[in-house]
């Protein structure tokens, strides 16, 4: 039997909509699909009746299928003859652990195709009417976790907050709720404690919340709303163009 292929396909932030047109035919054309936990059931209900759908489910701070059994999978799958389509969250290159999964499978001479989606660090911000980048208040933008693995470091704060005051640029940081406390103090080496952050929780989803509040008090901004995982840290004069009270009237605004 000839070898079948994989797709890794970016489901985007969770609202249905908001899928690109190539990973529908992709999700609708699919033997077999791995689907991670924060995908939406509205995207998985685009799949074919006969399909078969295996959920690998995959977040922070929770009990997660391992990384070596989902890359087993998918191999066992496609050299089965499967049409296999592994479906993330978001963006597969983005925080998604695709790249470790087109290494594997291109090492056991496995076809790879990648399809992208819609990041929810990008979503999360355009649902509050503001840009990750603007000519007066941010000359570019840095996609960061606040997530490490066992054994790393992680991002350093400090230097990283030094380079976005001085370059002008927007933080976003994905998985940084639990590490809010660390990650508020390393960044106030660098920031002013008055610089603007937005926390969006469940982007594009009906259960979407957020607060506004400063670099200064984030952390107990986070406790206070009771603030959880998944959500996005914003930081950057680009939220100070948020016009919460009006355009989104349940929202929740910490100072």
């Amino acid at each position: 039997m000839n070898n079948g292929k994989v797709t890794l396909v970016g489901a985007g932030p969770g609202d249905p909509e908001l899928l690109t047109l190539k990973a529908l035919k992709a999700i609708q054309r699919a033997t077999v699909l791995l689907v991670d936990d924060l995908v939406s059931d509205e995207i998985v209900a685009f799949a074919r009746p006969e399909a078969r759908i295996v959920y690998v489910g995959k977040r922070g701070g929770c009990k997660s299928t391992p990384q070596a059994f989902i890359e087993k999978l998918m191999l066992m799958a496609a050299r089965e003859g499967e049409d296999v389509v592994r479906l993330k969250g978001g963006d597969p290159f983005i925080f998604g652990r695709g790249g470790e999964e087109v290494e594997h499978l291109r090492a056991a001479g496995i076809a790879v195709d990648v399809i992208n989606g819609i990041t929810s660090g990008l979503a999360a911000v355009t649902s509050l009417g503001v840009p990750l980048t603007h000519r007066e208040h941010a000359h570019g933008v840095v996609f960061v976790t606040g997530h490490a693995k066992p054994g790393d470091s992680g991002t350093d704060w400090k230097a990283l907050a030094a380079t976005a005051h001085s370059a002008r640029l927007t933080l976003v940081i994905y998985m940084g709720v639990s590490g809010s406390e660390r990650i508020q103090d390393e960044l106030l080496s660098g920031l002013p404690a008055a610089t603007p952050v937005a926390v969006i929780q469940s982007a594009s989803l009906p259960t979407q919340r957020h607060i506004t509040t400063t670099l200064g008090a984030l952390a107990s901004a986070i406790r206070e709303a009771g603030m959880a995982s998944p959500s996005v840290i914003v930081v950057g004069d680009v939220i100070s163009g948020v016009a919460l009270a009006a355009a989104h009237p349940d929202a929740v605004r910490v100072a």
